[in-house]
């Protein structure tokens, strides 16, 4: 009964934050927000983590979570490295939700159990999202099904909060079929389910080859859920064709990385670089307005997402260049930065 009452106001919650992210573009209805980079793991596909990074103080995190309420963040979700390992976590969290924010974290799972879950019900988490590669462990992933599914148990059992699994194909996994087990799996116990399609390393197209291609499609036939509804760019992506879009990075979607900085999103850290503390509202407006040449090839799941909200107006009027290595970042803000 407590679980159905908390997710009943969870989907108010949400069903107001749409509502006024309709009403207004002047706010961001997503920020990512890094407490940390480190990680537990070292996954070979991926270049957001490190070794030797510590977390983020918490008060520090708070004034960043409060820059965030200030700007009207609909949503602030929690990512890393991994968020797990930071020992403010659930006070993190706590402030999230005073900002009045839909609070979220994307996590591998593997420091979870059943004291760390109730802890997280306590703090007010509203989502949890997990990333499950394969089924058995590997040299490119350890994120597998053999190793997590007992952890997905005790969520399905203890979580008060909503969970997605999501599986992945790309990114030289050996045996695409997993993915269609993993999401099985999560349907079974009750969970969301979505698959990705893993990036390169800038976060751009890598298209899938014929057996990933079948799968993917096979996965986005079934039974949609909550999250997979969006996830229409992907259908591209799968053929190797370029989307059709207007990127709200900046704007709808801000990324916050672990030193305090805005970037359009993980894969485009250095635009604009700005401080969150300096980052306004006519900023936010000004991205909203702003392409990116990045786009066409994007694989970003949560910026595509998020900027489907806007796609029906907003025509972009300038253009940024952020995907073009090695050439000057423009001047995107008039805001100096001391080196």
């Amino acid at each position: 009964m407590r679980g159905r009452w908390l997710a009943a106001q969870r989907k108010v919650r949400e069903l107001k934050m749409v509502g006024r992210a309709l009403a207004s573009t002047a706010h961001p209805v997503l920020a990512q927000i890094i407490p940390m980079r480190f990680c537990n793991l070292s996954c070979a596909y991926c270049n957001e983590y490190d070794k030797v990074s510590e977390p983020v103080p918490v008060e520090e995190m708070y004034r960043r979570i409060d820059h965030l309420g200030r700007l009207g963040t609909a949503m602030i979700g929690i990512s890393g490295g991994e968020p797990l390992t930071h020992p403010g976590l659930d006070d993190i969290i706590r402030r999230m939700r005073r900002t009045g924010a839909i609070a979220g974290m994307i996590t591998n799972g593997y420091l979870l159990n059943v004291e760390r879950i109730e802890r997280l019900n306590r703090a007010g988490l509203d989502h949890m999202q997990i990333s499950i590669d394969n089924l058995e462990p590997d040299e490119i992933s350890k994120k597998s099904l053999k190793v997590l599914d007992k952890k997905l148990q005790m969520l399905a059992e203890y979580a008060e909060f909503h969970v997605n699994i999501n599986s992945v194909v790309g990114g030289g996994f050996k045996n695409p079929n997993d993915a269609m087990v993993i999401g099985k799996r999560a349907l079974e116990l009750g969970f969301e389910s979505t698959i990705g399609i893993i990036h390169d390393g800038d976060g751009q197209l890598k298209p899938l080859n014929e057996d990933e291609a079948r799968v993917y499609f096979e996965m986005n036939n079934r039974r949609k859920t909550n999250y997979s509804r969006f996830d229409y760019f992907q259908e591209a992506i799968a053929k190797g064709e370029p989307n059709d879009w207007r990127c709200r990075a900046g704007s709808r979607y801000l990324y916050i990385c672990e030193d305090g900085l805005v970037h359009y999103c993980s894969q485009q850290r250095g635009y604009p670089g700005v401080p969150l503390a300096e980052y306004t509202t006519e900023d936010v407006k000004r991205e909203f307005l702003t392409a990116k040449s990045c786009a066409p090839n994007c694989t970003i799941g949560c910026v595509h997402r998020i900027s489907h909200i806007d796609h029906w107006r907003g025509a972009q009027t300038s253009t940024v260049s952020p995907g073009e290595r090695g050439a000057e970042a423009p001047v995107l803000v008039n805001i100096q930065i001391a080196d």
